[in-house]
């Protein structure tokens, strides 16, 4: 039997199945005449998954870095918000009810919300809601689930859903893939899959039903495609891909400390994306030598308060000194999909369009000050490039290099030494930045095209909506010749261009890349050495674009 589901994370697993199953215990649900009693012990389980949640955030930060980790760190500020914490005590103290109750009740309401919401990102929120639910449930019942944790066998693992605090307790070496019932590719457990490199199949319905503790099944985490109780011929098939993509990537590490050369010796940038210090480790063993995007808004969601400037100053000076080439870091950019509940940014009908990015920073100036001071500081110890994101008029960039300068002389004013080797640059993520880089050109060393944001805005296709997603391509002849545009317009003006969105990872498009003249590709850093392949086997000579 062959099934569909939504391809999550990619790689082929093949072995026999764990189901997990769902805890059927009966909530306890009556009336408690003291309930002061009550809410104590509603905030005591608080309390305990609060701790609870700090290990899983440091287990995660270990295995996965901090980007990934920010999950568990969101799940400790939903426990403490005070929307779930004056429902439940509401429903303790108006109706009486227990707290286990309580906490089922008001979490459900408020999944309900999020899974109203037409953005399939805020949707799956409603997963996050539900989990700490069952965290407290829990603890308050003393009806905890079995730690996946304890699997110690080689499975597939098959479960109606799993949150995040599953799927980071998984251990690896026991846990081949894992296919759900629920969720979609935005989930956090599907990132996190990608993340660990652990095949994954989301949305595959009633899969529970099909299967038992006997079946072998094989998944394609790249397809979505399910095999149950394989035929010998499909067996041989599928162990024979596993083998392939083994040896694949094992060639691939032959590719350490060769250059980024085509065939015709032109020499192209491969830098990697990191959001972490914590993510250097993984850059140094896939042979990047420098950072395309150092995304630090991630440094403002570690935590219920803006990062201080002695803190931002040691994130960066860690990254700079660690790299032997150069490293640019994207000023904070959030907004759109990323919330910081602290700044209270205003709910908004389209925050794609709204009240992010350079906008908030600039008109937020303290905050962004602090920030800029914090790079400036760290510019002394390598070699920095600072980048401005979500650029769409002249204006802006003249005012956000200003501030720039303006900090710069204070710094200088109060002793504190500066890099006089600053590189500054813009994000071009707009079709109004695209079309007017010309203009652009004039006030930056170089431009670094987020291709994510800017085939959103130009084919006017959300890319967390799964019902157009059809429509979301960056192969999107359009999109192609803004950043054919692009490039034009920066070489004529004498800097350089790179990509640091998803396409640049994307080796169907890479000869097109270099076609246009792209200088430099930022990727993930799973994908360097596999895009260093892809460019030595092309000759730029021979290239004939159709645009």
């Amino acid at each position: 039997m062959i099934l569909d589901g939504i391809g999550a994370s990619s790689g082929v697993a093949i072995g026999k199945v764990f189901i997990k199953q769902q805890n059927d215990f009966v909530l306890p649900t009556h009336k408690v005449t003291d309930t002061e009693a009550e809410i104590k012990r509603f905030n005591d389980a608080k309390e305990e998954a609060t701790l609870e949640l700090k290990v899983l955030y440091e287990k995660a930060l270990e295995e996965v870095g901090e980007e990934h980790a920010q999950i568990f760190d969101v799940h400790q500020m939903l426990i403490a918000d005070l929307d779930l914490h004056d429902q439940v005590v509401g429903i303790i103290t108006d109706e009486k009810y227990n707290a286990a109750y309580a906490v089922s009740e008001a979490s459900a309401i408020i999944a309900a919300m999020f899974e109203s919401m037409d953005d399939p990102y805020l949707q799956e929120r409603a997963a996050d809601i539900c989990d700490i639910s069952k965290r407290l449930i829990g603890i308050l019942t003393g009806e905890k689930e079995v730690s996946l944790a304890d699997i110690n066998e080689p499975v597939i693992l098959v479960a109606k859903d799993l949150f995040p605090s599953d799927t980071i307790q998984m251990n690896k070496q026991y846990v081949l893939g894992f296919i759900t019932e629920d969720g979609g590719k935005m989930s956090h457990s599907a990132i996190l899959a990608r993340t660990m490199q652990i095949p994954a199949v989301v949305g595959v319905k009633n899969i529970l039903t099909k299967l038992d503790k006997n079946s072998t099944i094989i998944i394609d985490g790249k397809s979505g495609k399910i095999y149950i109780n394989p035929t010998d011929e499909e067996l041989v098939y599928w162990k024979a891909k596993q083998e392939e993509d083994r040896n694949y990537k094992q060639k691939l590490q032959s590719l350490k400390g060769t250059a980024n050369k085509t065939v015709d010796g032109i020499e192209i940038e491969i830098n990697a994306n990191i959001g972490s210090p914590d993510d250097i480790e993984g850059v140094l063993a896939n042979d990047a030598k420098g950072i395309g995007l150092f995304r630090s808004e991630f440094l403002y969601m570690d935590g219920h308060a803006l990062p201080t400037e002695e803190a931002q100053y040691e994130a960066y000076k860690k990254v700079i000194e660690a790299m032997e080439d150069r490293v640019i870091i994207r000023t904070l950019d959030v907004g759109g999909d990323k919330e910081l509940p602290y700044l209270n940014i205003p709910k908004e009908e389209n925050p794609f369009l709204g009240y992010r990015a350079i906008r908030v920073c600039l008109d937020q100036v303290d905050m962004f000050k602090v920030q800029l001071r914090a790079l400036l500081r760290a510019s002394v110890y390598g070699k920095l490039g600072i980048m401005f994101p979500m650029i769409a008029t002249v204006e802006e960039i003249k005012e956000a290099k200003a501030l720039l300068e303006e900090t710069k002389r204070e710094l200088l004013a109060e002793g504190i030494a500066v890099s006089e080797d600053i590189e500054v640059g813009m994000m071009i993520e707009t079709p109004a930045a695209a079309l007017i880089s010309d203009v652009l050109a004039q006030e930056v060393d170089f431009f670094s095209i987020g291709t994510n944001d800017l085939t959103q805005y130009t084919l006017a296709v959300d890319r967390m909506n799964a019902k157009i997603a059809h429509l979301y391509n960056t192969h999107n002849l359009a999109v192609l010749r803004l950043i054919k545009m692009v490039a034009d317009n920066a070489h004529a003006a004498g800097i350089w261009v790179g990509i640091c969105g998803e396409a640049a990872a994307d080796t169907t498009l890479t000869e097109t890349f270099l076609g246009m003249g792209i200088d430099e590709l930022s990727v993930s850093a799973p994908s360097v050495l596999e895009l260093r392949k892809t460019i030595q086997q092309i000759d730029t000579s021979k290239i004939q674009l159709k645009l």
